[in-house]
């Protein structure tokens, strides 16, 4: 059995999921993704180590690190999950540029209970003014140990790279024009990218598209004008290509905003 809602209030997205044998591809995510494990074990690969969030483990993924996700045994797990524009998130935070989250998985009583109130009353939907006040209840119950400003930035040929990518979303993948601007050969590009983000330039233009399509959707809640300029084929294929990611599809997802 397979259960996903959605729902969003201003910039902060909710997830209510419930799965026993669906298998998140690997994927990653434009926001801060914080969620908590209700009832079995969440089990998944990120930046290339394994994880286990047990009951009540709070789950703390960074801007477009690359994870999948699966249940550890065939009795499922429960779970809901906080997707927060990285701008909001920065500013409630007072801080300018990136930060990142120094542990994948924390066992919190005063983080989950913040993320369990906002994602309950953003599935209920509360109105915006509570849900940003609890926004601001959740990040203040982050202490600095749990936020780490030095990190490993972008290589400046995967950023540049990226910027190319995300503005030819409609078009289909050039990697000899990336490679042009970047002057070096496909292969090293490949494997550079690959260093860099864990996953392939093709597989990060996928999920570009497919975010890009989720965000018209939120916007304009027309599937058929998503489909043509993000460059998909037709319904069938961004449907493919979105449930790997979001659990439903991209039809499925529009009616959750309505």
């Amino acid at each position: 059995m397979e259960k996903f809602i959605y729902k969003k209030s201003s910039a902060i997205t909710a997830l209510s999921a419930s799965f026993t044998d669906f298998t998140y591809k690997k994927h990653c995510h434009k926001e801060y993704a914080l969620g908590v494990t209700l009832r079995g074990i969440q089990q998944y690969n990120l930046d290339g180590s394994f994880h286990s969030s047990y009951e009540n483990g709070v789950m703390l993924f960074n801007p477009e690190q690359i994870h999948d996700g699966r249940a550890h045994d065939s009795t499922g797990i429960d779970y809901v999950m906080l997707y927060i524009e990285p701008m909001l998130f920065l500013d409630i935070l007072g801080k300018r540029d990136l930060v990142r989250f120094a542990s994948p998985i924390v066992y919190n009583q005063a983080l989950k209970n913040s993320i369990l109130n906002l994602s309950s009353a953003i599935l209920s939907e509360e109105d915006e003014a509570l849900c940003s006040e609890l926004l601001l209840s959740l990040v203040d119950n982050f202490n600095p140990t749990n936020i780490c400003t030095d990190y490993k930035k972008d290589n400046k040929l995967i950023k540049k790279a990226k910027e190319i990518i995300y503005s030819k979303l409609e078009d289909v993948l050039s990697l000899d024009e990336i490679c042009k601007e970047l002057a070096m050969s496909k292969f090293q590009f490949i494997r550079l990218f690959k260093a860099n983000t864990g996953i392939s330039p093709y597989q990060y233009f996928i999920f570009c598209k497919v975010n890009r399509a989720k965000q018209l959707l939120e916007k304009n809640k027309d599937i058929y004008s998503a489909i043509a300029e993000c460059g998909f084929v037709d319904l069938s294929h961004l449907n493919k290509h979105f449930k790997r990611i979001y659990g439903i599809t991209a039809f499925e997802y529009k009616s959750h905003l309505n």
